[in-house]
């Protein structure tokens, strides 16, 4: 069974471990620590590359089985709320046509989905206005985030994958409902507050301390940066970067600036003269030194 889009659709009732009934359209994994009990049935089903039992109980209170549900939002709607926040201008606004544009899905069910979002209080919505997550969306986009980042941290620095190797385990793992999992991570990365490609990790509640570098394209001849961060990464870029020598922490003095193409010669390590294109120059975050 595959669970990519697709709410379990459990018994008619169940109760959590604090005695709430749970109602069927509540889609939610089930974890079982230890229990004598037998369930009805369990399946083993692929979720984005990782294992989970799903267990359909009986309708008893969890307790019964020692076991905690944790009810949570399909895939495609994380999905949603986390372009919804990468989008979001200064006002905190996305258009609808551009989240359609983005995520590669037809304005109607845009629409759809923003107004199944309304409901659950995730997204302010009115027609042919403006989108805005609300307080309780941008929380819960930015722990979506937060699973992401972390992830992509981990694997840069405890199993030795390149940062250009990352990306798409970690939007597997982003969906993975496990809080003592990614706070695990985070204590044995020793709390780190950005991932492999320089963009902050947010806390706990979701927060994000936003970090504001220049671009290396707005420069000027004669300035001496430290590479910060890399913005609209591809696996392509990022292996390009890694041919050049460019890395995170690198310091780069600026020699000369085109001005008819706004490509520069740059210099760092033991490379006098190295040329950059604006396309690549405009994609890399830095500090003035």
């Amino acid at each position: 069974m595959s669970s990519r889009n697709e709410a379990l659709r459990p018994s008619p009732r169940f109760m959590s471990s604090q005695n709430e009934i749970l109602q069927p359209q509540h889609r939610f994994n089930v974890f079982t620590k230890r229990s004598t009990a037998t369930p009805h049935w369990f399946m083993s089903s692929r979720n984005e590359g990782l294992r989970y039992k799903f267990l359909k109980l009986p309708c008893f209170p969890a307790s019964y089985y020692n076991t905690y549900f944790c009810i949570m939002h399909s895939y495609t709607e994380e999905n949603y709320l986390k372009a919804l926040f990468n989008l979001a201008n200064d006002k905190g606004e996305v258009s609808p046509n551009e989240l359609s544009k983005q995520l590669a899905i037809k304005m109607p069910t845009v629409n759809s989905m923003m107004k199944k979002l309304a409901d659950k209080k995730l997204v302010h919505y009115e027609s042919y206005k403006p989108l805005r997550l609300t307080e309780k969306g941008k929380k819960e986009a930015g722990l979506i985030i937060r699973k992401h980042r972390l992830t992509e941290m981990f694997l840069v620095q405890k199993m030795d994958f390149g940062w250009e190797q990352v990306h798409e385990i970690a939007e597997q793992m982003e969906h993975l409902h496990s809080p003592q999992l990614f706070e695990k991570m985070d204590e044995m990365l020793g709390y780190p507050t950005i991932d492999p490609h320089g963009s902050p990790i947010p806390d706990k509640t979701g927060k994000i301390d936003w970090i504001h570098y220049e671009k290396l394209s707005d420069c000027k001849a004669g300035d001496t940066v430290k590479l910060a961060a890399v913005i609209h990464t591809t696996d392509e870029f990022l292996k390009f970067l890694n041919s050049r020598d460019l890395y995170l922490g690198l310091k780069i003095k600026i020699k000369t600036i085109e001005k008819f193409d706004g490509s520069m010669v740059v210099a760092y390590n033991k490379k006098p003269a190295e040329s950059l294109s604006n396309t690549v120059s405009e994609r890399l975050l830095v500090e003035k030194l």
